[in-house]
C-alpha cells in the first residue's frame, strides 16, 4: 500500500491543480468555459458530460469541492491504485453527467466536481462490504461518519444545487464498487486451480 501513496498524492494534487488552473482561465476569459457545462436533453451537450466535471462556477464553488475531492480521491487511490481509481472516476463522471443530462431542469447549466465527490463517497462507503475487507469496511465507516451529511445534497432541497449530479454521482460510485471490485486470484478458474494443459 505504501507504494501507492506517492502516485495517489501526485494524481490528486495534479487533479486539483488542474481544476484551479481551469477556473483561473475561466475567470480571465469572462466565463468562457462555463459553456462546457451540461444543458439537459440537448443532443449536442452530450460531449460536455466529461468536461463539465472539471469546471466550476466561481472559486467559491471550486473551494467547496477541493478538500473532499482531495481527501476522498487520495484514500480511494491509496486503497485501489491509481489505474482502478481512474476507471472508477470515469464511470462516476458518466453516471453523474448522463443523470444530469436526462433529469435536470430545463434551461439549467450544470458543472462541477461534486458529482465525483459524491461518487467517491459512495465508492468508499460500500467497497469494503463488497470486497469483504475489514480495513476497507472500517474506512467506509469513517468516511460515512465524516462526510455522511453530504447525503442531504442528493435530495431536491435546494433549487440552486444540482442534486441530480450528486444523486447520480453517488449511484455511479456504488456501481463502480461492484464493477471494479477486486476478485480473488483464481476466481475465474473455479477453486483457484489454474488451466489444465
Amino acid at each position: 500500500m505504501t507504494s501507492r501513496a506517492k502516485p495517489a498524492i501526485c494524481l490528486m494534487l495534479g487533479w486539483v491543480a488542474l481544476l484551479w488552473l481551469l477556473e483561473v482561465v475561466d475567470l480571465a476569459t469572462g466565463g468562457s468555459l462555463d459553456t462546457f457545462g451540461i444543458q439537459p436533453r440537448e443532443p449536442a451537450e452530450l460531449i460536455d458530460v466529461v468536461p463539465a466535471s472539471f469546471l466550476h462556477f466561481g472559486f467559491g464553488h471550486l473551494a467547496a469541492n477541493t478538500l473532499p475531492l482531495l481527501l476522498l480521491g487520495f484514500v480511494a487511490a491509496l486503497r485501489s491504485g491509481v489505474h482502478r481509481l481512474l476507471a472508477v472516476v470515469l464511470l462516476i463522471i458518466l453516471a453523474s453527467g448522463l443523470g444530469v443530462w436526462f433529469t435536470a431542469a430545463p434551461d439549467s447549466n450544470t458543472a462541477g466536481a461534486s458529482g465525483v465527490v459524491f461518487g467517491l463517497f459512495g465508492y468508499l462507503l460500500v467497497r469494503g462490504f463488497i470486497e469483504r475487507k475489514l480495513l476497507d469496511i472500517g474506512i467506509g465507516l469513517v468516511v460515512g461518519v465524516l462526510y455522511g451529511s453530504i447525503l442531504w445534497g442528493a435530495l431536491p432541497t435546494d433549487s440552486g444545487i444540482s442534486w441530480q449530479g450528486h444523486l447520480f454521482g453517488l449511484i455511479g460510485g456504488v456501481l463502480a464498487a461492484f464493477a471494479f471490485r477486486e476478485r480473488p486470484r483464481g476466481a475465474l478458474n473455479g477453486a483457484g486451480v489454474g488451466p489444465v494443459t
